[in-house]
């Protein structure tokens, strides 16, 4: 038979509500009162019901973890440190897979009907409505990875992709290219345009580089190695920036099932330097988005709301950089 409450209140001689008060955080208990109902929980090997316990503080402590790219091997990293982070603060994941989701709607009664005490939205395709509804819904939310706007409406927290457009097109000019080309992820993905915007932005101030534009059907391998199959069919770039490293590392495969060199031939920038970056058979060039400050900060926004639901939206930005590796001819 499981421990119950009753039997720790009979072990060290209190009520039944003065345990519960002792497992309740915020609740009135005396210091005495605690010490002896621990210990007597310790040692008939009591745990508190958290989902008992929720009903009487109205909070689950439960953290709806929602992103819409699965396939992305780059989201085993974000889910990693996201669960772990929330974990050391007491707080519980419910990760939920939004692939193929259209209708935010749809998450938002879920996730309602688990009475999460926020939402993060882990995701850098999904469109800000996404979590606006959320928001609109009452529900406390971060949108992780987000679109950058100057004042916005829900917590934003990440990379400025604009810049990050730009940065890797400085890149591709300072190492010599003279044709450069990027391929893009989905048309749809605020991350696509905006990086789009900012490397177009930047190849502007460049007429005498050749420079094209691409797009990929989606953040995955498959879908780098299909556009850059297609792109080596005719006249392709000296070298390219890939909206994504997944999507890179499908081109690297591309660029050498068709005998290419690399960097000899064809050369390869990426963004995100996820794990697989680094690998020796891979060594992929690539712009650093900083994973672990993103969701550190992400996390302190869900605390700060959980604390006051009022605190006012704010967009964080955190700077990222190139990472050199094999991917690019030597200067």
């Amino acid at each position: 038979m499981a421990v119950t409450l009753k039997d720790v209140a009979e072990r060290a001689g209190v009520s039944r509500s003065a345990v519960s008060r002792t497992y309740t955080e915020g609740a009135s208990v005396s210091a005495k009162t605690r010490d002896k109902v621990i210990k007597a929980a310790s040692d008939l090997g009591y745990s508190p019901n958290v989902l008992a316990s929720s009903l009487t503080t109205g909070r689950t402590k439960l953290i709806g973890l929602v992103s819409n790219n699965f396939h992305n091997p780059i989201f085993l990293q974000v889910f990693d440190l996201f669960t772990k982070g929330l974990q050391e603060r007491g707080l519980r994941p419910l990760l939920v897979n939004l692939s193929n989701e259209t209708d935010p709607e749809n998450s938002v009664r879920m996730l309602q009907q688990y009475s999460v005490d926020a939402v993060i939205v882990a995701s850098s395709t999904l469109p800000a409505s996404f979590a606006q509804s959320f928001h609109d819904a009452g529900v406390r939310v971060v949108h992780s990875f987000g679109r950058h706007v100057p004042n916005p409406s829900v917590h934003i927290v990440g990379i400025d992709n604009i810049e990050a457009g730009r940065l890797a097109a400085q890149t591709l000019v300072d190492y010599g290219y003279t044709k450069v080309g990027m391929m893009a992820g989905p048309r749809g993905a605020t991350s696509t345009q905006d990086r789009c915007k900012g490397f177009i932005q930047e190849m502007d101030l460049h007429p005498d580089i050749e420079t094209s534009v691409s797009y990929a059907d989606d953040y995955s391998f498959d879908a780098g190695r299909a556009e850059m199959a297609r792109l080596l069919q005719d006249n392709p770039a000296q070298a390219y920036f890939c909206g994504d490293d997944v999507l890179s590392i499908g081109a690297l495969s591309a660029a050498e099932s068709a005998g290419m060199s690399v960097p000899d031939d064809v050369g390869f920038l990426g963004l995100n330097d996820m794990d697989m970056a680094r690998w020796e058979n891979i060594n992929l060039s690539t712009i650093r988005n900083p994973f672990a400050d993103v969701i550190k900060a992400s996390i302190e926004l869900v605390e700060a709301m959980l604390k006051d639901p009022e605190v006012t939206p704010q967009a964080w930005l955190f700077d990222c950089h190139v990472v050199e590796r094999g991917t690019l001819r030597r200067r």
